[in-house]
């Protein structure tokens, strides 16, 4: 089969992704669960390659075979956008393909909380979206940026690694770059962006000190900034964010977060009851002055409790989430349990939810 076969057959069994490994079948990845194409046979080395010949140009491949290990963005149009990894394994290619919507979904689509209407439309700030590799993030900051781009005239800069999804302009002027090709690092495109008369800026990934100095530079300077880190929780955020800190500049850290964080949002998917796709379950803490307050004096311990209170502006910690989502029969019990370290605290919700 050639690749564009592989990707139509991908979204029509609504597979995220394409996992092409040397001894294996094809692989979807398909609301979280790897799926094998079991009509087709295991692929041998040659295959795979030619794969990689399909979708890469002669400057990428010989960049993989200088490094054994590749990104970019690879298009069919009137088909997908794809975002390609490339590595290598027991001497052999591996290939794995997520694949990219052309349409950008709405906000409302996503079912994710209203306050990220209302958060996108800040002036000024820094929103962190964080969850483990797969939950949504890059789709959640779209949706946010695509309401921005519906609704406010605003300059928009992303820095992305590789680009994913493509905006139309509307009400806003965004302009997307794609590491290494448009640019050569995130923290040189942060700092270029800033001199390019920009009212938010959107980082792909949070990677390094460097990224998040500018980021938080940039916030403090009027400018809104969106950003991701691999994180399952607010207090885990705030934690990364400070140890990515000498230890003899954490408490001015501490100080210069607690006053330019607008919100956290960490988010997981929940595989839905019918069966159907997965909903998004998400924590979010809106930094209101309690939570300032408690960055700033390092009780990082105690956001949890402010989040478990502060519903009515607009704060849930994620077993509120889920519970929310356990009450409307969107999820089932079984899948809301194994999403929560704290079981008991949930069916405690979920009781209360209840009655």
């Amino acid at each position: 089969m050639r690749i564009r076969e592989l990707l139509e057959l991908a979204i029509q069994r609504r597979a995220s992704d394409l996992h092409l490994t040397v001894s294996s079948k094809p692989t979807l990845r398909i609301d979280g669960n790897l799926t094998p194409v079991e009509e087709l046979k295991p692929l041998s080395p040659k295959e795979v390659e030619v794969f990689l010949e399909e979708i890469a140009n002669p400057e990428r491949r010989e960049e993989y075979a200088k490094h054994h290990e590749l990104d970019f963005a690879y298009s069919i149009p009137g088909l997908t956008r794809c975002r390609v990894n490339v590595l290598q394994q027991r001497s052999s290619v591996s290939i794995a393909i997520r694949l990219i919507p052309f349409g950008i979904p709405t906000i409302e689509q996503l079912n994710l909380p209203a306050i990220c209407k209302r958060l996108i439309l800040r002036p000024s700030g820094l929103i962190l979206m964080t969850g483990p590799t797969g939950s949504g993030k890059s789709s959640t900051i779209a949706a946010m940026i695509e309401h921005l781009n519906v609704t406010k005239a605003c300059n928009v800069i992303t820095i992305e690694d590789p680009i994913e999804f493509v905006y139309s302009n509307k009400m806003s002027l965004i302009l997307q770059r794609d590491i290494g090709e448009d640019t050569d690092s995130f923290d040189s495109a942060l700092m270029h962006a800033l001199r390019h008369d920009p009212d938010v800026i959107v980082l792909g990934e949070i990677r390094d000190l460097d990224t998040i100095t500018i980021a938080l530079r940039a916030a403090e300077t009027g400018h809104l900034v969106l950003g991701t880190l691999h994180t399952i929780d607010a207090s885990q955020t705030i934690n990364r964010v400070i140890d990515m800190f000498p230890a003899i500049q954490q408490d001015q850290i501490r100080n210069q977060l607690s006053l330019v964080l607008t919100a956290i949002v960490c988010q997981t998917l929940v595989p839905r009851a019918d069966g159907v796709g997965r909903v998004p379950a998400c924590e979010v803490m809106i930094a209101n002055m309690p939570i300032r307050n408690t960055i700033r004096e390092g009780r990082i311990h105690q956001l949890y409790s402010i989040i478990q209170v502060s519903k009515k502006e607009g704060m849930q910690s994620l077993n509120q989430a889920l519970a929310d989502l356990l009450i409307k029969g969107t999820i089932g019990e079984e899948q809301a349990f194994l999403r929560t370290t704290m079981l008991e605290e949930l069916r405690g919700i979920y009781e209360s939810y209840k009655q």
